[in-house]
């Protein structure tokens, strides 16, 4: 039985990797959420779309202006992070000191807004984006499988900007200031801190991360109004495995949900789609803050 358990694991290691490269993706997305939630106690409901925004941006900067992949990385998260801004000014800060569930509700309806806009204008068929000729050619021999350039370009740049996230947040001045903040936010104003402006960013920081995650899907994924609808649940269940707030356990849960999600299509094929929600439940029912959360 070992014997045959070892041989399907073999064959099914390529299915594994690949859903490391998903829990790239789930990674990045729960970081963003992680951020927003734990620094200004809103649950961005609208973090799909902007993640669509965000692959959409990039599209259009190659079709309109001829702006390859690269200047897209940096320029899409800037400019969907500027529209995360005038969202946060102009509705989110009116909610800071209502319940989550008047954030969850406005950002639900902005999400289908913002589908519902891009619906209308773009269709819903998909839209291809090619990736980088640098990141194309021959797959990476791997010993065990091939695995395309761009696949493990999206797994290595999702661990560093999640890694570089963290640090920023834990181990730098400007982390420390978010973090009192989120204590006692009239401390932090006496200090000097412009508080609001802070929030402001840190916000615009989380939607800029959505779009980044959604610059490296287009090349994956088709571009299209729906893609950040079919992984924001499953998003969420991760930031609430993780612990809602925490940095790192957003991180470490989305890349290790990706590679229980890849083991689990390769000896349950059945049950992926819904292994996360059974994880889900049962780590709310052992540890509702989560397994990096406080309580």
């Amino acid at each position: 039985m070992i014997e045959d358990i070892l041989f399907q694991l073999e064959l099914g290691l390529p299915q594994v990797v690949l859903g490391l490269v998903n829990g790239a993706f789930y990674a990045l997305l729960s970081l963003g959420l992680a951020v927003i939630f734990g620094m200004l106690n809103v649950i961005n409901f609208a973090h799909g779309a902007q993640f669509m925004m965000g692959a959409f941006v990039a599209w259009m900067l190659l079709a309109w202006g001829g702006i390859g992949y690269w200047w897209a990385l940096v320029l899409s998260p800037l400019i969907v992070g500027a529209f995360g801004i005038v969202i946060e000014k102009l509705l989110i800060s009116r909610l800071y000191k209502l319940d989550h569930l008047y954030g969850l509700l406005l950002t639900f309806g902005l999400a289908l807004i913002i589908e519902g806009v891009f619906r209308n204008q773009f269709g819903s068929s998909g839209l291809p984006y090619s990736p980088p000729e640098s990141l194309g050619g021959p797959p990476v021999d791997l010993g065990f499988m091939f695995l395309p350039k761009y696949r493990l370009w999206v797994v290595v740049a999702s661990l560093v900007v999640s890694l570089a996230t963290w640090l920023v947040i834990e181990k730098t001045r400007l982390g420390a200031y978010l973090r009192a903040a989120t204590e006692n936010a009239a401390l932090v104003q006496a200090f000097g801190v412009n508080v609001p402006r802070m929030v402001t960013l840190t916000y615009a920081a989380g939607v800029a991360l959505a779009a980044f995650a959604g610059v490296l899907a287009a090349p994956i994924y088709s571009v299209n109004p729906q893609m950040g609808s079919s992984l924001i649940i499953t998003v969420f269940a991760v930031v609430v495995i993780g612990g809602m707030g925490s940095i790192l356990g957003s991180v470490l849960t989305g890349f290790g949900l990706g590679l229980v999600e890849g083991l689990a299509k390769v000896f349950y094929p059945e049950a992926s789609s819904t292994v996360i929600f059974v994880i889900m439940a049962i780590v709310l029912l052992a540890r509702p803050a989560g397994l990096f959360g406080r309580a």
